[in-house]
């Protein structure tokens, strides 16, 4: 069946650096655009970085601009969030979720798979 599954999360010092991976499996992964939402406790989720299918269009939100990079090998069935100068607020559970749309959809929640998280968690 059609699956997302992350890794790469773990515990890093502020200022570290992390890259979390999103393989999907049971499905064309080069059809769908990719997302990466992350949820902290006691927060909402929010959307953090989306790349469209093909790879040559991607969005960042503001908080984390600058600092992380997402990339896609279709080859491979992969999609990466590359995360730099991290901080503690950048703490969350990370999610990849993929769905045909792109665009003004980037940051929407309605996805149509969604993977089960990593965490990610930025302390001394």
């Amino acid at each position: 069946q059609a699956q997302l599954v992350e890794s790469g999360g773990g515990l890093v010092q502020p200022g570290g650096s992390l890259r979390l991976s999103c393989a999907a499996s049971g499905f064309t992964l080069s059809y769908y655009s990719i997302t990466w939402f992350r949820q902290a406790p006691g927060r909402e989720r929010e959307g953090v970085s989306c790349i469209s299918s093909s790879g040559d269009s991607t969005n960042y939100a503001d908080s984390v601009k600058g600092r992380f990079t997402i990339s896609r090998d279709n080859s491979k069935n992969m999609v990466y969030l590359q995360m730099n100068s991290l901080k503690p607020e950048d703490t969350a559970i990370y999610y990849c979720a993929a769905e045909v749309a792109y665009g003004s959809r980037c940051f929407k929640p309605q996805k149509t798979y969604w993977g089960q998280g990593t965490l990610v968690t930025v302390s001394e």
